[in-house]
């Protein structure tokens, strides 16, 4: 592979990226994705097309590996959340985090109901605007089969690429609201910025404590929240904001340590869902990052007695 070679790989390996972590909801796993593709393609000769041929190479290696990683998500202690991505990084690749909706964690979990095929062809429809027409070239089938794909995907997770009501400055303003009310233990005021079903989903994947099961309600989630708050380890805790999979969320540090990353789900004005990923194998890239994190991401205010990064 000469320099001209692997200067065309690097041109693509941002969106192979995003492909592969949207096929996967691993950012890790991705990874491994578009090296293995990069392996193949130092090997390979006469590529007409570049882009369609990694496209074509990147998607099927997913769809071997989902087969994996649904078996072992069936066996997955807890909730499974995917791996967080952060998306306000000047030093990412700006292509990795292109259409942010189809992103987000609540959309990653949903593609989770999805055959291998129906998630790439709705993938590669959604988030890359590929026709069916190339959609059936990737994937080796006919048109009709295709459209047939990603009708029936769309038709069971929606379609991500809904108007939202809420400002990315009023999201984190919302946000900041509900740490302050989180840190300070106030469930009246957890209440107040809750919806009525808010759920609260906890990853920790066997590896540290974690809520074995999704908490629903706002009472529930609410009294769970300010509860945590009251402990050694959150009074002790500090914070960070920066945007992950497209949202505004809030980074927990013990020390030096990121041990935590919650990423609430914002309904308008109030907060619907929050997913807290603890498993630090899922944070592992994010703690490669630390010292970056910890002079980007913006601080925010919390109890008087607890100093934000």
């Amino acid at each position: 592979m000469d320099e001209r070679g692997l200067a065309e790989f690097q041109t693509h390996r941002a969106r192979l990226l995003g492909l592969a972590y949207r096929m996967l909801g691993e950012l890790s796993e991705a990874e491994d994705i578009v090296q293995d593709a990069y392996l193949r393609w130092r090997t390979a000769h006469d590529v007409a097309t570049p882009a369609a041929w990694l496209t074509t190479v990147v998607t099927n290696l997913c769809l071997s590996r989902l087969t994996s990683a649904r078996a072992r998500r069936e066996r997955y202690v807890g909730p499974w959340l995917p791996e967080p991505l952060l998306t306000d990084d000047a030093h990412d690749p700006q292509d990795m985090a292109a259409q942010k909706d189809t992103l987000s964690l609540g959309f990653l979990v949903l593609l989770e109901k999805l055959s291998p095929p129906e998630r790439a062809a709705f993938v590669l429809r959604t988030a890359f605007d590929y026709t069916h027409r190339e959609i059936a070239d990737i994937l080796r089938i006919d048109e009709a089969h295709a459209r047939q794909l990603y009708h029936r995907a769309r038709a069971r997770v929606g379609d991500p690429r809904r108007r939202f009501t809420t400002s990315p400055e009023q999201s984190a303003k919302l946000v900041e609201r509900f740490l302050a009310a989180s840190v300070d233990g106030d469930v009246a005021g957890l209440e107040r910025v809750l919806t009525d079903d808010v759920t609260v989903w906890a990853d920790g994947g066997g590896k540290v404590s974690a809520a074995a099961r999704p908490i629903a309600g706002r009472g529930d989630v609410a009294r769970y929240l300010a509860g945590l708050a009251s402990t050694a380890r959150g009074q002790a805790a500090t914070f960070t904001m920066a945007e992950v999979n497209g949202a505004p969320s809030i980074f927990v540090w013990e020390g030096e340590a990121l041990t935590a990353v919650l990423v609430p789900e914002v309904h308008g004005e109030r907060i619907g869902g929050v997913r807290a990923i603890l498993n630090p194998d899922k944070l592992a890239h994010l703690v490669r990052r630390s010292r970056q994190l910890l002079h980007s991401a913006r601080s925010v205010p919390s109890r008087s007695s607890n100093t934000a990064r």
